[in-house]
């Protein structure tokens, strides 16, 4: 059985960084190593939006609104798929999930307060 866990968030204030961690259990990381991860958010009353992806093949792709400011990375031999956030931004306050071929995690609470 396919699971995720996110780990990482926490509550910041604006500027500050934070690592997010996916790590993707009931899988081989050959096969891990086969597909596309993705990074979502969901914030309070509004809906859940991509925010980052990395291919199989390492290639990236950003929300445009990010200006830069996340890059997603992934350790296949690990199963684990990471979200480096800086410069955070009060808007970046959500629950951030990741995605694995339909199956989602339980999310990790990113607060950006001042």
């Amino acid at each position: 059985q396919v699971q995720l866990v996110e780990s990482g968030g926490g509550l910041v204030q604006p500027g500050d960084s934070l690592r997010l961690s996916c790590k993707v259990s009931g899988v081989m990381w050959r096969t891990f190593a086969t597909y596309d991860m993705n990074w979502y958010r969901q914030a309070p009353g509004k809906q859940r939006e991509l925010v980052a992806s990395i291919t199989k093949l390492g290639g990236t792709h950003y929300l445009d609104s990010l200006k830069g400011r996340f890059k997603i990375s992934r350790l296949n031999i690990e199963s684990t798929v990471d979200l480096q956030m800086d410069d955070l931004e009060l808007d970046d306050t959500a629950v951030y999930f990741c995605n694995y071929d339909g199956v989602w995690g339980q999310g990790t609470q990113v607060t950006v307060s001042s």
